[in-house]
C-alpha cells in the first residue's frame, strides 16, 4: 500500500493507518477520570459567581491563547514566529489545558493528521464509532497500529530543555495554579479553576474533533483521503476559530483558520495583535503556503471558473 510522510510523521512501504487495536492508557484514562470526578461531585458544592468567572477567564486564556495559538498553530504548524520566551508562555499555557505536554500533544496530532491523509484509516482516527464509544477512545484510549510510520521530532524541539521539562511534568503544572486559586479563593477556586477546566476543556476537544469529522460546512474538499474536515460555525466563537476545520484540513499551515466572511477567529485576532505589536512575524496564509494536492473549493455559491482559478477570498 502506498503512503503519505506528512511532517513528522515517516511512511515506509509497510505504514499502515489502518490495521492495528484500541488500546486502553491508564495515566491518561485515570487523569481525564480523576478531574470529571471531581467536577462532578465537588463542582456544584463549590460554586460561586467568583469561581465561575475564574473558570470562564483561565478557560478562554488556556484553550485560545494556550492550545489554539501556541500548541496548535503555532508549535505544532509553525504558523508563524515569535520570540523564543514568547512561544514557551504560550505553549506553557497549551499545558495548562491538560490535554498532554508539548511532545504528546505533537504526536497525537500528527498521527491522526497522517493517518486521516491516506485512502483508509482507523476507525478512531475518523471518529467513526458510537457517540460514547468514540468518547471513551478519544479520552481514555489510544491506537496501536501494527505497522505505524516513524516519529520523528525535529530536534529543534526535542532538545529542547523546557519542553522536555514540560513533557516531563505536564500533570503537575496545575499544582502552582491551584495552590494560588486556593491562596486567593479557596477549595471553590481550586475546584473550578482546575478539575471544572480541565474536564471541560477535553470534553470539548473530543466533541469539536468528532464533529468536525464527521460532518458540516465545508467550503473546501481533499481529494483521496480518508477523512474530510468541516467547519462548525456556530462554534466558531466559543472555540477561538478551531471549529472551522475545514478550512484547516485545506490549509493546514495557515495561521488564520477563519477564511471567509463571518467567521470569527479569536485566534487569529490574537495572533495580529501579536503582529501589530512587533511580537510575531512570517505568518503563513492560504496564499502564501503550497496547497495540498487534491484540494479543490466546493461551495455551491462560488463560481466554477472561481473554484478552478481562485487562492482564496476574503483574506
Amino acid at each position: 500500500m502506498k503512503t503519505i510522510s506528512t511532517g513528522r510523521m515517516i511512511s515506509n512501504e509497510n505504514s499502515d493507518p489502518e490495521a492495528g487495536r484500541v488500546v486502553w492508557v491508564p495515566s491518561k484514562s485515570l487523569w481525564v477520570g480523576a478531574m470529571t470526578v471531581i467536577a462532578f461531585i465537588f463542582g456544584p458544592v463549590t460554586f460561586g459567581w467568583d469561581a465561575a468567572l475564574l473558570f470562564v477567564a483561565t478557560t478562554a486564556i488556556t484553550i485560545c491563547v494556550g492550545h489554539s495559538v501556541g500548541m496548535h498553530r503555532l508549535l505544532i504548524h509553525r504558523s508563524f514566529k515569535t520570540h523564543i520566551f514568547i512561544e514557551y508562555a504560550l505553549v506553557h499555557l497549551g499545558v495548562l489545558v491538560g490535554m498532554a505536554g508539548p511532545f504528546g500533544m505533537i504526536y497525537a496530532h500528527d498521527i491522526r493528521d497522517w493517518a486521516q491523509r491516506q485512502k483508509r484509516c482507523h476507525d478512531l482516527f475518523a471518529h467513526r464509532r458510537s457517540f460514547f464509544v468514540d468518547a471513551f477512545w478519544q479520552m481514555h484510549c489510544a491506537a496501536a497500529l501494527s505497522n505505524p510510520p516513524s516519529f520523528v521530532i525535529e530536534l529543534s524541539i526535542r532538545n529542547d530543555r523546557f519542553y522536555r521539562f514540560l513533557e516531563r511534568t505536564w500533570m503537575l503544572q496545575q499544582l502552582p495554579l491551584a495552590l494560588l486559586f486556593f491562596v486567593i479563593g479557596g477549595w471553590s477556586w481550586v475546584v473550578w479553576g482546575i478539575a471544572v477546566r480541565v474536564s471541560v476543556s477535553l470534553t470539548g476537544h473530543w466533541l469539536v474533533g468528532r464533529f468536525a469529522h464527521r460532518g458540516g460546512d465545508q467550503g473546501w474538499s481533499v481529494d483521496d483521503v480518508a477523512v474530510q474536515g468541516y467547519n462548525l460555525p456556530a462554534f466558531g466563537l466559543v472555540t477561538f476559530g478551531e471549529a472551522f476545520h475545514g478550512n484547516h484540513h485545506a490549509f493546514p499551515e495557515s495561521a488564520r483558520l477563519g477564511l471567509e466572511r463571518g467567521q470569527t477567529d479569536l485566534g487569529w485576532v490574537f495572533i495580529r495583535v501579536l503582529t501589530w505589536l512587533g511580537l510575531a512575524r512570517d505568518l503563513k496564509l492560504p496564499e502564501n503556503t503550497v496547497h495540498r494536492a487534491g484540494l479543490r473549493r466546493v461551495r455551491r455559491d462560488v463560481a466554477p471558473a472561481e473554484a478552478n482559478s481562485s487562492r482564496l477570498q476574503h483574506i
